[in-house]
């Protein structure tokens, strides 16, 4: 979602973990080692089990075993068949910050309640934005690779975010979207056509507004890489920018009005919301 910047006295800059500080796997583990020994403490198979919660037997072993993220309603449901008295409800929290890497789990829950985000996007699609297909073309291009289980982890923390679109009250929503990312086929070609028919519909939301920034632009107001602003419900704003597996959430308020300059700048420097979508457009017709 954005790049990194120094931190310095007076920034208010809260550095967030390495992806390898921290195995996102850990909560999913003690979960599942939790989920069977109450399973097995009632007497069921995982077939029987399934049936209960609405599962199948290969996703309870994928549970069990920490590969997969289970669900708030499987949380529920497992409790409760389980008779549980809340032990897997009490984990339920940390198993959703599971779903995101150490450096962005405190940007996520940031996000999750805000009532309005600012995302300048540089080298791809903003996450809010991104289709199931270019998300995970996104996570198999990671290097050094990620095995199977991270992408779908990581795929299914990327569109739990989402839900933000159906939230109420509405959040306020602004994309700034490098011409580059674009036009940049990852996943291939049809993929990224999926990809930009999608901003198209998300732009069409009355809460959501998406700029492009063309390339051939002489005066641009943020080169110094992408970053995201979040209101709080409290009144506050949070800036958020992320390079190379690290992070910082800045709350002094020097560097928040800074990044909140910039901002204002390059929507002036892009091209309209309207102007954007017959941009995008175009772009379809190329492909």
């Amino acid at each position: 979602m954005g790049a990194c910047s120094g931190s310095g006295p007076g920034s208010g800059a809260e550095p967030g973990n390495r992806p390898e500080d921290e195995p996102g796997s850990g909560v999913l583990i003690a979960f599942g080692q939790q989920l069977k020994l109450l399973r097995l403490r009632a007497g069921l198979d995982r077939t029987e089990f399934g049936k209960r919660v609405g599962y199948a037997a290969q996703s309870i072993a994928s549970f069990e075993q920490g590969r997969r993220i289970p669900q708030p309603e499987f949380i529920d449901k497992a409790d409760a068949v389980l008779d549980a008295g809340g032990l897997l409800i009490a984990l339920k929290k940390e198993v959703e910050r599971a779903q995101y890497p150490p450096f962005f789990r405190d940007a996520a829950q940031l996000e999750k309640k805000a009532v309005a985000l600012s995302v300048y996007g540089v080298y791809a699609i903003p996450g809010l934005l991104q289709t199931a297909e270019y998300a995970r073309a996104v996570f198999q291009m990671r290097r050094p690779l990620l095995d199977d289980d991270a992408i779908e982890r990581g795929l299914s923390g990327r569109l739990a975010r989402q839900e933000i679109y159906d939230r109420h009250p509405t959040p306020l929503l602004s994309f700034v979207v490098e011409e580059e990312a674009l036009r940049r086929p990852v996943g291939g070609r049809a993929v990224l056509l999926g990809q930009l028919e999608q901003l198209l519909l998300i732009g069409r939301k009355r809460n959501v507004e998406i700029q492009v920034m063309p390339t051939d632009r002489e005066d641009h107001g943020a080169l110094g890489g992408p970053f995201t602003l979040i209101d709080t419900v409290q009144g506050q704003r949070i800036a958020y920018a992320e390079a190379q597996g690290d992070s910082r959430l800045y709350t002094g308020q020097a560097k928040v009005r800074q990044l909140e300059a910039r901002y204002g700048i390059i929507r002036s420097q892009a091209l309209t919301p309207r102007e954007s979508s017959e941009f995008v457009q175009k772009l379809l017709g190329e492909k």
